[in-house]
Order: structure tokens, then C-alpha cells, then sequence
């Protein structure tokens, strides 16, 4: 089936931070690269319709979230911590930046900031934590999803594997798809058009 977009999309790419990419982070995702490195490519394609994502820890952590970080001391630090930046492969420019304290990053200022989209496509890290929860929100709000396989990254390929035949289950709210579709389906004469600056 070849992939169409019924409205310009956003890109939405999640969580690609140090604390995610960087080898001596105890939440170090193997395959990081091969997510930040899709996200870079499809960038480009999206004009100013792109939205970069950061997971922060709260600065007080409540409820399940307390026994959560007790387990991982090392990610209490503030927001404006280095290990909360995104990696230098993925500069925030332009794009339209959405930090969070919690795994799924789609909500209803995530909606507001994005100017309410009908369609997202969705890369980054890790595909069966904050991928699979920011689908799923964005799904329930009515979103068309697009997860794009080979720009996700999972704790490990197994993980990964899992998680896309979990979010297929969704169709037709969520499609898998793969970079050389997305690519082939947006408009080479970047008609996608720019996002009024607020």
C-alpha cells in the first residue's frame, strides 16, 4: 500500500538526547544512531513542521514516578542538564521544541503547539517506551500516526520488533512505515509550506 498523507504532516521526532545517546548513560538505547541518523534525513522534508521532544525528570517526582526514580537516581538532575540536551546531530534550529516529564509526549499543549495536526510521523527512542506511548496518545486524539520503522530504536531489536507489532495493531490509527516511503510520498517541491512563527 503506498503511503499518502491526507494534510501536511509533522515530523515528531522523540527523545534523541544525550541521556539516550551517549554510551556511558545507564538509559544508553545500542541502536541510537540508527534512529538520531533517520531523523536527520527525514528533517529536511518537513520544512518548520518539525517538533524535537525531550524527556526530563520532574523536579519532585510524585506517585509511581518516586519508587521509579529511586531505581535511577542518576536522571534527578535539572532540566537544563547536559544529559537532557538534545545530541548535536539533532539541533533544535527552527523546530518547534516539547519537553515532558512523562514517556508519551503527545497531550493537549503538544496539540497546541503543533497547530492541532491531523497527521505526525513518528522517529526516535525508544520505540517500546516513548514511541509506543506518544502513539498512542496522539491516536486516541485522533491523530493519523505514521511510525517510521527504521528510525526508531528500541532497547534492543527484539524490544524494537515487539513494539511495531504492537502499535500495527492500531491500524488503520497507526501505520508502520519506512523512510524511503515517507520521502516518496511528501512533495518534492517542499509544497508542504512553512509554519507561521509564533
Amino acid at each position: 500500500m503506498t503511503l499518502s498523507f491526507d494534510a501536511p504532516p509533522w515530523l515528531v521526532a522523540v527523545d534523541l538526547q544525550n541521556v539516550f545517546g551517549d554510551t556511558g548513560s545507564e538509559w544508553f538505547t545500542p541502536d541510537f544512531a540508527v534512529a538520531s541518523a533517520g531523523a536527520a534525513r527525514l528533517r529536511p522534508a518537513f520544512g518548520t513542521r518539525v517538533a524535537l521532544t525531550r524527556f526530563v525528570a520532574p523536579a519532585e517526582p510524585a506517585g509511581a514516578w518516586i519508587p521509579y526514580y529511586r531505581d535511577w537516581p542518576f536522571a534527578l538532575v535539572p532540566a537544563d542538564d547536559p544529559l537532557y540536551d538534545l545530541v548535536a546531530e539533532i539541533p533544535a534550529g527552527d523546530a518547534t521544541i516539547v519537553t515532558r516529564t512523562t514517556f508519551g509526549k503527545w497531550d493537549d499543549g503538544t496539540q497546541d503547539a503543533l497547530g492541532h495536526p491531523t497527521d505526525i510521523v513518528l522517529t526516535g527512542v525508544s520505540t517500546d517506551c516513548c514511541i509506543l506511548s506518544t502513539a498512542l496518545a496522539a491516536a486516541d486524539a485522533g491523530v493519523r500516526v505514521r511510525v517510521v520503522a527504521d528510525a526508531c530504536a528500541g532497547l534492543t531489536p527484539l524490544d524494537h520488533q515487539r513494539a511495531l507489532d504492537a502499535l500495527s495493531l492500531y491500524a488503520p490509527l497507526i501505520e508502520i512505515t519506512t523512510i524511503a516511503d515517507v520521502l516518496a510520498a511528501l512533495p518534492v517541491d517542499n509544497r508542504i509550506g512553512e509554519v507561521p512563527r509564533r
